[in-house]
């Protein structure tokens, strides 16, 4: 065998420092979870957000299905399929509908909502977080639910955080001290990351005061504005964004 060039001596520090470089790597982007991702979120204006809103978009979607493709024949010519698969298809689109038609659902205080007088906000919050409690005790909600707030810009910021605080308030005080599976704040037009940390500053004073364990709050960055794509130096600033989170963030969704 032919000796080689470099020793492991001379290799020693390029090895050390590319091992500490994959080392970080790995700690920053350990990959998939192997946990359940939902495969597609719903958004419902926070007034109309009913604890067991998810059932009855399932039976009007059954009622939708039972009307266009009432038999195998009919979806499979829709679809080009054979009746054996289309059968099989629609069998389980139909079961689908009825155990779980909604995976994630967000009671949006944001685009589907509008801008209402404080005092009305103010109600929704509560009211809002008093279904959910309630959908979480009867077994009702989706099993990924949350809620979007309003972003933080210089007009939004303080009604953003007030709404976000009187719905966690309630919410914890109506479950007696618990968030529902897999909550989630949907943040959107993020752009940039002193908004992100702010919020998670927000939470690190919610969770004591309510009594919730560290680190329960999770948050969701919505990336649809031009300065979450480009930087004042046209570099991506997405990475700042997710590491502003301090942990917190669990999901990005890419809008507009």
């Amino acid at each position: 065998m032919m000796p080689t060039t470099l020793s492991s001596d001379s290799l020693r520090p390029t090895l050390d420092r590319l091992r500490i470089a994959n080392q970080e790597f790995s700690r920053c982007y350990p990959g998939d979870s192997g946990k359940r991702q939902p495969v597609h979120t719903v958004y419902g204006g926070a007034h109309l957000f009913k604890a067991d809103g998810a059932a009855r978009l399932g039976a009007l979607a059954v009622k939708a299905l039972e009307e266009y493709a009432p038999t195998a024949a009919d979806l499979g010519a829709a679809l080009g399929l054979s009746d054996e698969l289309a059968g099989a298809v629609r069998e389980r689109v139909a079961a689908k509908l009825r155990r779980e038609p909604v995976e994630d659902f967000r009671a949006d205080f944001e685009d589907g909502y509008g801008n209402r007088p404080d005092a009305e906000e103010d109600g929704h919050a509560e009211s809002v977080a008093a279904e959910m409690a309630a959908g979480c005790k009867a077994g009702t909600l989706p099993p990924f639910i949350g809620i979007r707030i309003k972003p933080f810009t210089e007009e939004l910021r303080e009604r953003s955080i007030r709404t976000l605080d009187l719905f966690v308030t309630t919410l914890v005080r109506e479950t007696g001290g618990r968030l529902p599976d897999n909550f989630v704040v949907t943040f959107p037009k993020v752009t940039i990351p002193e908004q992100v940390a702010a919020l998670a500053d927000v939470f690190d004073l919610l969770e004591p005061a309510l009594g919730l364990p560290a680190g329960s709050l999770r948050l969701e960055i919505m990336i649809e504005t031009t300065g979450s794509i480009l930087g004042p130096s046209g570099s991506s600033p997405l990475p700042l964004l997710a590491a502003a989170a301090r942990g917190r963030c669990v999901a990005a969704h890419f809008g507009v």
